[in-house]
């Protein structure tokens, strides 16, 4: 980085800060495009910032620089800023350091292009008429966090993502099927490649569903329209606000009792080892068979809560104060293969992927099924088209009757298929 962290941190003092505190994030990332079947461009970014926050007579002032900038400049601005606002509770972890050694490797970017090359000839061997594209992507993150009361924090990453796309069009009907992973080590492309060829099979037919209440089957990828209203209910903020649902009804049964929710930070390849306020990160048993547990937390939230942090403490952007944020939710798998789980289906519904948004905080959903299968006896007859799904999350989560054991990493989410008791189709 430009910029010296503890040389800012003297800087600030010296200005008539009684506190500071310096994060820094850098990023170098060496993308390979696809596009229309072919390699498209090869480039290279690379972007690092700071944030300064200062508090002068309890007053904070948070300036942020990208690329290179002059100390001097960016602590008076962040001393002019202080002046515009009123003391506050000033939240500095206490002194120690916790330096992570460099975690993941990476790919070389002729490898990353074989790759992508591969993988599109797959499809194409199978469906020549389907126009593929795709991003295969190498990345050095960075990231550092010194306060004025000694506290040093700094890990390092090398990574590699890859996300492929594929888009079939046949007369009047579009299809897109769109994979992806985020991996510290080797890339599963192959993978990626059997699971678009699958739902590319399963999409040769279009069926009109039946209409009505009647069972669905969320697979990885489609769960995620359940997990997300979870992550914002067990959400201090959301706690504090009395926006969740959940706010008073720790220790009660709040859904099924096959469910297992937790966090856990160490899980690969979305590890990590502290928060962006320094707090060492930590497993927590959010839900435990169907039992709430426990909320996560930062700094701020913790105290006004009258609780510890959990760790959770992260940064939307460099110009925000940390704010809670989960790190990998696991949702405890089941029994049952994706196969297993079809056949439990008289006639329901599968959903893979969606469009728009998903639920709220309130839990109501009413959402456009983007690829989705209709299932007949056990068997998928073929993919919907023009069908709408609605419910409440948080009911849905009580009337499950399967969870499969095909858990997969959708972002930082490690989620299974799960089978519900019934929602309302309609289109």
């Amino acid at each position: 980085m430009t910029l010296d962290p503890q040389q800012l941190i003297d800087l600030a003092l010296k200005a008539g800060a009684s506190h500071a505190e310096v994060y820094q994030c850098s990023s170098q990332s060496r993308p390979v495009f696809f596009e229309a079947n072919r390699l498209k461009q090869l480039e290279s970014s690379q972007s690092q910032g700071t944030a300064l926050r200062l508090w002068k007579e309890g007053a904070p002032g948070l300036a942020v620089a990208y690329g290179e900038v002059d100390s001097t400049t960016l602590v008076e601005r962040a001393i002019a800023l202080s002046a515009l606002n009123e003391p506050e509770t000033i939240e500095l972890n206490q002194p120690r350091q916790h330096i992570q050694p460099t975690v993941g490797e990476g790919i070389a970017v002729e490898t990353l292009i074989d790759m992508g090359k591969e993988a599109i000839a797959q499809l194409r061997e199978n469906y020549p008429e389907v126009l593929c594209s795709g991003e295969f992507a190498s990345q050095e993150d960075f990231s550092c966090l010194v306060n004025s009361l000694g506290l040093h924090c700094q890990s390092s990453e090398v990574s590699t993502d890859f996300y492929l796309g594929v888009e079939w069009v046949r007369g009047e009907d579009f299809l897109a099927i769109y994979e992806g992973e985020h991996s510290r080590q080797e890339l599963a492309v192959e993978k990626a490649v059997e699971g678009i060829l699958q739902r590319l099979a399963w999409a040769k037919t279009t069926v009109s569903p039946k209409t009505g209440r009647m069972p669905v089957l969320f697979t990885p990828n489609g769960a995620t329209l359940l997990w997300e209203t979870v992550v914002d209910a067990l959400n201090s903020k959301m706690v504090l606000e009395e926006a969740s649902p959940w706010s008073e009804k720790l220790g009660e049964k709040i859904v099924s009792e096959q469910l297992n929710l937790s966090q856990q930070p160490n899980f690969e390849p979305y590890s990590c080892p502290f928060d962006d306020e320094g707090t060492i990160t930590q497993p927590l048993s959010l839900i435990r068979e169907g039992r709430l547990r426990q909320f996560y937390s930062d700094r701020t939230r913790a105290r006004l809560l009258g609780t510890e942090s959990t760790g959770n403490g992260f940064r939307p952007s460099l110009g925000s104060y940390p704010s809670p944020g989960l790190v990998n939710l696991i949702v405890e798998g089941g029994d049952s293969d994706f196969e297993q789980l079809v056949k439990q289906l008289d006639k329901g519904i599968i959903v893979e992927q969606i469009l728009g948004g998903g639920a709220d905080i309130s839990g109501d959903f009413s959402i456009n099924i983007d690829l989705g299968y209709a299932v007949e006896n056990g068997v998928i007859t073929g993919r919907v088209k023009d069908t709408m799904v609605s419910g409440n999350v948080y009911q849905v989560l009580q009337e499950i009757i399967a969870l499969g054991n095909d858990s997969r990493w959708i972002d930082s989410c490690f989620t299974p298929s799960l089978l519900v008791e019934g929602l309302s189709i309609n289109n």
